[in-house]
């Protein structure tokens, strides 16, 4: 604890710890203790070494910070603020309060400044692993001897918390063996969790274990200036691992009663303790939310100087661009994310005339759109094979080797997931993963994350459904595509032929403003047969007329998705055969047609059409907002069973002629009612 008069430095730690505790305090709610144990090495690294610039926040040369301990929020924003970002002191002071820029957990899009939402712990550091990735891959693109426009540095902070959660060892194995050089961790290394010691349930060797995966792992005293500022440089020294700095620290510093601990986590100090901790860190009891002038003027230096780098790398780049108009013109391609203008009709012509499973339409799909725009990079869980999404103009991203752009994940769904987020927010990518749509409960958490930061991240998600077969019920998704649906903002695609794939990927790739997920099929699929005047816009809606009735209203209307939309032609046929006028809708994307106006959906589907049956092979009651309280749901609501598709089909009565068997029995019961 402080034992003499405070330096400047002090002074400025101090600022950094008061503001958190102050803003904590007003809002009677937040977590003052890690903010106060993480200050001094958050002001070495944003005084001494991290290149930003305030005025220009998407800078593409700017090191990243990430504070993937989202919960001391009250760090970064009062970074922010005495960095000269656009967070005025009234947000400060408006904590966790409704429209403010400085909400509970940092918000990616929502506060100047923060380059990814964190809560979730774990999450942020696999995000961390991300960015550094697609830094790694641009330099590899850019970089030459005379000017290297990539040469920045991915920070983080990261706590106890971050390092027990299962996608931090994830992202962590794979950054060891990527070597990736340019990401720097430095863990507050506290021992308390809201429960009290962590050594309750957390008692191994984090830095052994780091050093297990290849990082460049050291240990220092979390308050000495001096140290954390010889670590970081040393992390900076070490090019070819990426660098954990174990920083033991006391959270809560400076309260005499909270410090070390539980206590100190998640609850305000409250006016006696933090009028205690201020007279212990030699701090005025009056005016809160105080930022001394010689402290402001400390920060303002290092914002003074870092825009003098900032000017100077501006100016070696428009240098570079005029040496170089080839090599330019992919850069603004990389961090435009450009896509051709007629990319749904290009991917359409890749895939025509080909019967094949979704998922192998969807790899058609990949190499035309990887040909045509250069930000287009990813890879599988191990799951390449199946999931065809290898670019085969290219190669691997291995250590040492960042120019392809295939990603192998290895068998780590979690940190996928996580770190495609991560080449998403770094700016010049659109990345994909890819496994089964089964495992999509391995990524939830990353996917929502996706959704709440709005990436456009693309999620390739195959053997969609009891189809795959003989795996059985623990690869068979039932309710997956339920649950993925009920997320805001991600947009699940499920296509039934080749067409639709390619305008799934077209609209994913340059329409989306969030991620999407693309189901796709293990098994072939019959191309579909369209109307003379069908145009791929149409599809771009999300659900389109497939197939009219000869005259007049029909009779029935089926609507399906994937695979099913074959087994409705099917169906269609034989019950038109009996005498029935059909109408078969083919929806791909539920969300994209929930997004259109009341009038074309009302076009497809009208609102008072009763006879409405909706055939998808998983459980899916949503599908009760689109058929109406009288219509029929022809889904699985059980799991699967281990046997050839052609089996499965026919058990759970999804064939053609069972279909039609069930819309036959259904609309006698309409013709009950109005016998009546």
């Amino acid at each position: 604890m402080p034992a003499t008069a405070p330096t400047l430095r002090d002074r400025c730690v101090n600022t950094i710890r008061m503001l958190a505790v102050d803003a904590v305090d007003k809002a009677n709610s937040g977590h003052p203790g890690a903010p106060m144990g993480m200050a001094d090495m958050a002001f070495v690294l944003w005084t001494e070494f991290l290149r930003f610039n305030p005025s220009d926040t998407r800078w593409v040369n700017r090191d990243r910070f990430v504070l993937s301990a989202g919960h001391a929020s009250m760090l970064l924003y009062g970074l922010l603020h005495l960095s000269g970002y656009d967070l005025p002191l009234r947000e400060i002071q408006a904590f966790r309060q409704w429209d403010s820029k400085t909400p509970g957990h940092p918000e990616f899009g929502h506060t100047p400044g923060v380059e990814v939402t964190t809560g979730p712990l774990g999450q942020g550091f696999a995000h961390a692993v991300g960015m550094g990735l697609g830094a790694e891959m641009m330099g590899a693109r850019f970089n030459t001897a005379e000017f290297a426009p990539i040469d920045h540095y991915v920070y983080g902070i990261v706590s106890d918390g971050d390092l027990m959660e299962g996608v931090a060892s994830e992202a962590a194995s794979l950054a060891g063996h990527l070597g990736l050089g340019n990401v720097i961790v430095l863990y507050d290394s506290n021992s308390i969790t809201i429960e009290g010691r962590t050594d309750l349930a957390f008692t191994e060797h984090v830095g052994k274990r780091f050093e297990a995966y290849d990082w460049h792992v050291q240990h220092i005293d979390g308050h000495n200036h001096e140290a954390i500022a010889n670590a970081i440089r040393a992390a900076q020294g070490e090019k070819t691992r990426p660098s954990l700095i174990v920083a033991k620290t006391t959270i809560g510093y400076g309260s005499p009663a909270r410090a070390n601990t539980s206590k100190a986590h998640g609850e305000p100090l409250g006016a006696a303790e933090t009028a205690a901790t201020k007279e212990n860190l030699g701090w005025p009891a009056e005016p809160t939310f105080l930022i001394p002038d010689e402290v402001k003027a400390y920060f303002a230096e290092r914002v003074t100087t870092n825009k003098q780098g900032y000017d100077a790398w501006q100016q070696k780049l428009t240098a570079w661009r005029a040496a170089d108009p080839v090599r330019a013109t992919q850069w603004e391609a990389h961090w435009q994310r450009s896509t051709p203008v007629d990319l749904a009709e290009q991917l359409v012509a890749a895939v025509a005339g080909q019967t094949l499973a979704t998922r192998a339409l969807s790899g058609l799909c990949v190499q035309k759109a990887a040909e045509l725009i250069p930000a287009m990079a990813g890879g599988s869980a191990d799951l390449e094979p199946s999931n065809n999404c290898r670019i085969k103009t290219s190669g691997s991203v291995q250590k040492g080797d960042f120019g392809g752009r295939n990603l192998h994940f290895g068998i780590r769904e979690h940190a996928m997931a996580a770190m495609v987020n991560g080449m998403a927010l770094y700016g010049a990518w659109l990345p994909f993963g890819a496994t089964f749509l089964v495992f999509a409960d391995y990524m939830r958490p990353s996917l929502r994350l996706a959704a709440l930061m709005g990436l456009r991240t693309t999620m390739i998600l195959t053997h969609d459904s009891i189809f795959l077969g003989e795996d059985g019920p623990t690869h068979q998704p039932i309710e997956h595509l339920s649950s993925l649906r009920a997320i805001p903002n991600l947009t699940v695609w499920r296509p039934a032929d080749g067409t639709e794939v390619a305008v799934a990927w077209a609209w994913t790739l340059s329409q989306a403003t969030g991620p999407s997920v693309l189901a796709l099929t293990r098994q072939k699929v019959p191309t579909l047969q369209r109307s003379a005047d069908f145009h791929v816009s149409q599809v771009m809606r999300g659900a389109y007329i497939l197939q009219e009735t000869a005259g007049g209203k029909p009779d029935v209307i089926l609507v399906a998705t994937g695979s099913e939309v074959g087994i409705a032609v099917t169906a269609a046929t034989e019950l038109e055969a009996g005498g029935l006028k059909v109408r078969i809708v083919s929806m791909p994307s539920m969300d994209v047609f929930d997004a259109q106006d009341a009038a074309y959906q009302e076009s497809v589907l009208p609102i008072d059409h009763e006879r409405v049956v909706a055939i998808e092979a998983s459980h899916a009651p949503e599908w009760y907002r689109w058929v109406g309280r009288r219509g029929l749901v022809i889904g699985i609501n059980r799991f699967g069973a281990s046997a050839p598709a052609e089996v499965l089909a026919e058990k759970f009565g999804f064939t053609g002629p069972q279909v039609a068997g069930r819309v036959r029995t259904w609309l006698q019961s309409f013709a009950v009612t109005a016998g009546r």
